[in-house]
């Protein structure tokens, strides 16, 4: 097989972290990981925890941003975003249940806590989560900007006092009343 990435290596079996088949490229140093390949593997060794203390530098990970072809099948991979913390996305590839990881991307999966569960992350209820949280951030970012880092986190405190009430809509009410103390409205 060539490389899907690069187009000028040829890939070649190897293993990552020695421990389960991948097939890596001779000039980038990407690698093709079939999924089966993965969870077999995981399955025998269930008790191995991956090393997450991995000091890696941001220029030390590729991260392809154009659309890349499967190279068993020669169709189009989906990109998923690995954590709504990182921006970074592996490409996967549906048809033959294999995950193209650009050089770097393996140790950045083991920083982030996400080798042991590499096969999760191309589900939906894992894609679901991270757009999930991701906007969760974008609001609380967008609520920080408006009212301040303090206020905000006044806002917070309140709103989960609030919560925590017997006759929170009582008081919600009390709250937005303009004069809370007359009887007209």
């Amino acid at each position: 097989m060539n490389c899907t990435s690069c187009k000028n290596g040829a890939l070649f079996p190897s293993f990552i972290d020695g421990q389960f088949r991948a097939h890596t490229c001779s000039n980038c140093g990407g690698n093709w990981v079939l999924i089966e390949d993965y969870v077999s593997w995981k399955e025998r060794n269930e008790d191995y925890n991956f090393s997450e203390d991995i000091s890696i530098e941001e220029s030390e990970i590729t991260d392809t941003k154009k659309a890349i072809l499967c190279p068993s099948s020669g169709t189009i991979m989906r990109k998923f975003r690995v954590s709504s913390e990182n921006e970074h996305k592996i490409d996967y590839s549906s048809v033959v249940g294999g995950l193209w990881l650009d050089k770097g991307e393996w140790e950045l999966l083991k920083s982030e806590g996400l080798a042991g569960c590499l096969n999760a992350v191309v589900t939906q209820n894992w894609q679901r989560n991270v757009r999930k949280d991701s906007a969760k951030q974008n609001f609380s970012d967008i609520y920080k900007a408006k009212f301040g880092n303090e206020t905000y986190a006044k806002l917070k405190e309140m709103r989960s006092w609030l919560k925590s009430q017997d006759h929170k809509a009582d008081l919600r009410a009390y709250l937005l009343a303009e004069d809370p103390y007359s009887a007209e409205k």
